[in-house]
């Protein structure tokens, strides 16, 4: 029995193509509509799964073209994160056969397959049962590494991966002299769809970790979203999610955490660090102008269409890069017009994890680089 899968993201196709070969089936898988019509003609299947929004071509094209060209009635399964009335109406009144909504459980998915077609004889019936979810959008995050050895916790990063489809992981070797490079390049053997080292020879920080970390990552053409995340992963990638759910939902441009306590979040962090927080914050406020309470929270998500705003030019500071983000788009696009695009949002969970690099005399100085940014950025004017 064949199957082909049509979707624009590849994130998105590899579980569905892994999990349907597993179960018996043979199946084809095209990046554009065009690519699956041509597949479609060639390969015969007994099946099509297609997405609507893609660009250029739209899936539905796919679908008149089995129909109302080829006037054939090969089942036709819509696998979509389009929830409008009129294009789920002309997608029955078209003829296909079952619309399913993203995001959803890839097991449903797999069950609705073989309601339509039946199963492969040598289905393999003993399959373990997949809890992958199928994402309506692709995300891509980096993630700074600097002597990350001891603290890496790989299981955690590829658990999520192997669970949530849409994530591709940028993990940044920011030259650390420990044995780093060698964990993320272990990390990253047999996830290579899913993950990407990028291995800066020598050490510049961790704002130009992430600088060319999002810089590279806006590259790919199939993320929606790029966000950063810090390697400890005192916020954890079921908050991060969080973030990008906001994102998807809204017409915000860049959604960032905040360790702000809250009734039923666990936010953790030493009494002495808090104080300096709450000072430096205090400062923060009236360069920007916004009421921001946590800007150096190593959790955002941001929009493709301002990376090369926020990420375009090197940092002048070395550790509140993020207060230069925000200061960037302010300066763009003018302080009325930033507020409605720029949005802070509580975090779950918080823990300040043992071994952070950043020392009480760290924290002084950075009073001094809330200076420099305030002086360069007014000097841009």
């Amino acid at each position: 029995m064949k199957v082909l899968a049509i979707d624009d993201q590849r994130l998105v196709l590899i579980p569905l193509e892994s999990r349907l070969k597993e179960l018996g089936y043979e199946v084809l898988t095209g990046v554009n509509a065009l690519k699956g019509i041509e597949l479609f003609d060639s390969f015969q299947p007994d099946l099509v799964i297609v997405d609507l929004n893609m660009p250029e071509v739209s899936g539905i094209e796919v679908v008149k073209h089995i129909r109302e060209t080829k006037k054939l009635e090969t089942p036709i399964m819509i696998l979509s994160g389009n929830t409008d009335d009129e294009i789920i109406t002309e997608s029955f009144d078209l003829g296909v056969n079952d619309y399913m909504k993203k995001p959803l459980s890839l097991t449903e998915v797999c069950a609705r397959v073989k309601k339509l077609i039946g199963v492969p004889e040598n289905s393999n019936k003993d399959l373990k049962k997949n809890n992958v979810i199928i994402q309506q959008r692709c995300v891509g995050v980096v993630i700074p590494c600097y002597d990350e050895e001891k603290r890496l916790s790989s299981a955690e990063f590829t658990d999520y991966i192997k669970k949530n489809s849409g994530y591709h992981l940028c993990f940044v070797n920011d030259g650390s002299k420990d044995n780093t490079l060698q964990v993320l390049n272990d990390l990253r053997k047999g996830r290579e769809e899913f993950i990407t080292v990028y291995d800066c020879e020598k050490n510049g920080g961790k704002a130009e970790a992430v600088r060319q970390g999002m810089l590279f990552m806006a590259q790919k053409e199939d993320l929606d979203y790029i966000g950063f995340l810090d390697a400890d992963l005192s916020t954890d990638l079921a908050d991060f999610d969080d973030l990008v759910k906001t994102i998807e939902k809204s017409e915000f441009k860049i959604v960032s955490g905040s360790r702000i306590s809250r009734m039923g979040a666990d936010i953790t962090k030493e009494s002495a660090r808090k104080i300096i927080s709450l000072t430096i914050n205090f400062i923060i406020r009236k360069i920007l102008k916004m009421d921001f309470n946590d800007t150096q929270c190593g959790a955002k998500i941001f929009h493709k269409d301002v990376i090369e705003i926020s990420f375009g030019d090197k940092f002048i500071t070395q550790w509140i890069f993020d207060v230069e983000i925000f200061r960037r788009i302010t300066h763009h696009f003018g302080l009325k017009k930033a507020k409605e695009i720029l949005c802070e949002q509580p975090l779950k969970r918080w823990i300040h994890a043992d071994g952070s690099k950043l020392s009480m005399k760290d924290s002084v100085k950075i009073v001094g680089q809330l200076g420099q940014i305030a002086w360069h950025y007014r000097r841009k004017k």
